[in-house]
């Protein structure tokens, strides 16, 4: 007779800014669980209010994991996430059979959940390259490259992410092979079972929460934080919402409120396409953002008992 998996990852999803740090604490205090973030902006030790790190109290009230453990100047992937991901939450099942997974980065939520589809390597030369294009042509020659080599990747793919754009086309030249072949392949079984949670709320509540919360960075300190990151822009890991923009007004390029509000409208954007990306999984629980805790914890148990 098969052994029963008890083993379940509660994984939160949803727009930024929509409650789910808060949540995420809540179950976990529940449960007496750990959490893993899966937020990509939030690894970085540099970078506290721009990523909106959860703050210090937030941080006491329930352990938390990938939380501003690495610095800009390294060099981190999704894939390198995937594995230390699935070793901490090794460790973590040995001593609770359930925890918990809080973030906004899709692709990094996949990762853990699925797996990785698998690509071959390719000349590191290719991304040099590719980079130098995108900062001295911008972000439009590498679409329209990607759209001649891989027609399916480029009608699929965030086209305003240079990185990803990069990262199909480094694929494409390298392998001289579609990036879209490598995809979708079977992966391998993770040791534990799943349950996905998405908050969600009418989407002008959504975008209100939002101009209310770059509103609070920058009366937080945003501009001395990214001023002080200034010197080292073209690193990946600053390619993002919220410090791009002022860098622009650094630059001259941008006023302090034209920097702002486009923070605000990119923000607002990049919520979309979070809740395009969640929506795909047919299986997600979705709340409102406003659903009590309890209603939530109920139905998670059930879920978790019907395994």
């Amino acid at each position: 007779m098969t052994k029963k998996n008890t083993n379940t990852l509660i994984t939160i999803v949803g727009p930024t800014a929509i409650g789910k740090t808060a949540l995420s604490i809540k179950l976990a205090n529940h449960f007496k669980s750990d959490i893993i973030s899966c937020d990509s902006r939030q690894f970085y030790k540099e970078m506290t209010i721009g990523t909106a790190v959860p703050e210090p109290e937030e941080l006491a009230a329930a352990k938390h994991h990938f939380i501003q453990n690495r610095s800009i100047f390294d060099d981190y992937n999704v894939g390198e996430y995937e594995r230390d991901a699935l070793k901490k939450l090794d460790n973590l099942f040995t001593k609770n059979p359930v925890q918990i997974m809080v973030g906004g980065s899709g692709l990094y939520v996949d990762a853990v959940l699925n797996g990785l589809d698998y690509f071959p390597d390719v000349d590191k030369q290719i991304r040099i390259d590719l980079t130098k294009e995108w900062h001295e042509k911008g972000i439009t020659s590498l679409q329209e490259k990607l759209k001649v080599l891989d027609i399916e990747t480029y009608n699929t793919i965030a086209l305003d992410n240079p990185h990803r754009i990069i990262r199909a086309l480094e694929i494409c030249i390298g392998t001289k092979t579609p990036y879209a072949t490598f995809k979708n392949k079977p992966k391998t079984p993770r040791n534990f079972n799943s349950i996905k949670i998405g908050l969600t709320a009418d989407r002008e509540i959504i975008y209100n929460r939002i101009n209310q919360r770059v509103d609070i960075m920058i009366a937080n300190g945003l501009l001395q934080e990214t001023q002080n990151l200034y010197q080292h822009k073209k690193l990946n890991a600053l390619q993002t919402v919220g410090y791009r923009e002022l860098f622009s007004f650094f630059d001259g390029d941008f006023t302090k409120e034209f920097a702002i509000s486009e923070i605000k409208k990119n923000t607002r954007r990049f919520a979309k396409r979070q809740l395009t990306w969640f929506k795909r999984d047919q299986k997600t629980l979705w709340f409102d953002y406003q659903t009590d805790i309890n209603e939530i914890i109920a139905s998670v148990s059930k879920n978790i008992n019907a395994f």
